[in-house]
C-alpha cells in the first residue's frame, strides 16, 4: 500500500467500529485504488484487519456490483483485443465460425481435440448445439492450440477414419487391437494381492475411472495377459469391474495427489474426474430423452 492510500489508515473508533458496513479487499493497482474511492468515498483503509472499510447496511451487496462491472469492462476490453488479433491474423479452418461473442468450433470427436479446448479459459461445451464456445479473449491460447486441435480433427473424420481401418486390415496390428477389445469386454483387472483396491469405490485404472465389485482370488496367468498388462506378476489376482454411475463420480473425493508411478489403481484427481463426470451427465441426459 502507498503513502497516498494510507492517508486512511486511522483504527476506527469503537463507534465507528459498531457501525454496519462491510471489510473488502481486492488486488491493489493504483488506478483500480483510485475507481474504488471514486465509487466509495466514505470507505476507510485499516492497517490492522489489512482491509477496506465500507460503511452502510447494503455494503456487500454494492461491493459485489462494483467489482462485476469491473471485471465486465475487463472482459469487454480483453474481447476487443482477442477480435483485433484475429482480424489481423485470423485463422482459416472448416472446424471454425467467427460469432458475435467468440469462436464456435465443431469438430469430429476426438479426445484430443477435447483436452486441448478444456485447457483454454472461458471455453465451454454446448450440448444442444454439439459444438464448442471460446470468448475472443481467449484467441491467443486457442492460436497456441489449434495446430494440434485441427490435426486431431482431421484425422477423425469419417473417411480418414475408415480409410485407416482399411489398411489395417488383415494386419498384425488389427488383430492385436481386436484382442485388447475382446480383453477389456471382460471387465476384469489384476491387481496385487496385498495392494487390493476398495470395493465399491470409484478409482482409476489404465482404462479410466472404474468400480470394482469384487476381487475374485483367481491367481493371473501372467504369460497369458503380459500383452495386456505390462508388469503382471504370480501375486497378481483378479478384480470385477463396471462403469461407475453419474451419482458415484459426483460423489468421489478428489484426491490431490497424482497417482504414483507405476500404480495399478489410484484415486482419482478432480482433473480426471471432471471429464468422466460429464461423459455421464450427458449418457444420462440421453436416456431420459
Amino acid at each position: 500500500m502507498t503513502d497516498e492510500t494510507k492517508t486512511d489508515t486511522n483504527k476506527p473508533t469503537a463507534v465507528e467500529a459498531a457501525r454496519p458496513g462491510a471489510d473488502v479487499t481486492f488486488p491493489f493497482d493504483r488506478m483500480t485504488v483510485d475507481q474504488f474511492r471514486k465509487r466509495f468515498p466514505r470507505a476507510r483503509w485499516s492497517d490492522s484487519r489489512q482491509a477496506w472499510f465500507v460503511p452502510g447496511r447494503t455494503a456487500p451487496q454494492r461491493f459485489t456490483r462494483w467489482l462485476a462491472e469491473l471485471e465486465a469492462e475487463a472482459d469487454a476490453f480483453a474481447d476487443a483485443k482477442g477480435r483485433d488479433a484475429f482480424e489481423f491474423d485470423p485463422i482459416e479452418s472448416a472446424y471454425l465460425e467467427v460469432g458475435r461473442a467468440g469462436f464456435r468450433i465443431k469438430t469430429p470427436f476426438s479426445r484430443t481435440v477435447v483436452e486441448k479446448l478444456r485447457e483454454i479459459r472461458y471455453s465451454r461445451w454446448d450440448g444442444e448445439m454439439k459444438l464448442w464456445h471460446v470468448p475472443f479473449r481467449s484467441f491467443q491460447e486457442l492460436r497456441d492450440r489449434w495446430p494440434e486441435i485441427e490435426q486431431a480433427a482431421r484425422r477423425n473424420e469419417p473417411q480418414e477414419r475408415r480409410r485407416r481401418a482399411e489398411e489395417r486390415k488383415g494386419t498384425e496390428e488389427e488383430a492385436k487391437s481386436k484382442a485388447r477389445a475382446a480383453e477389456r469386454k471382460r471387465r476384469r483387472y489384476p491387481v496385487a494381492s496385498d495392494a487390493l483396491p476398495p470395493i465399491g469405490r470409484v478409482v482409476a485404472v489404465q482404462y479410466g475411472l472404474v468400480v470394482f465389485e469384487e476381487v475374485t482370488g483367481e491367481l493371473v496367468d501372467p504369460e497369458v495377459v503380459a500383452e495386456f498388462y505390462p508388469g503382471v506378476t504370480d501375486d497378481h489376482v483378479w478384480g470385477v469391474w463396471r462403469k461407475p454411475t453419474l451419482e458415484e463420480l459426483v460423489h468421489a473425493w478428489p484426491s490431490k495427489a497424482a497417482a504414483l508411478e507405476k500404480a495399478e489403481w489410484w484415486p482419482p484427481t478432480i482433473e480426471e474426474l471432471r471429464p468422466a463426470r460429464r461423459i455421464a451427465s450427458r449418457r444420462s441426459a440421453k436416456r431420459q430423452d
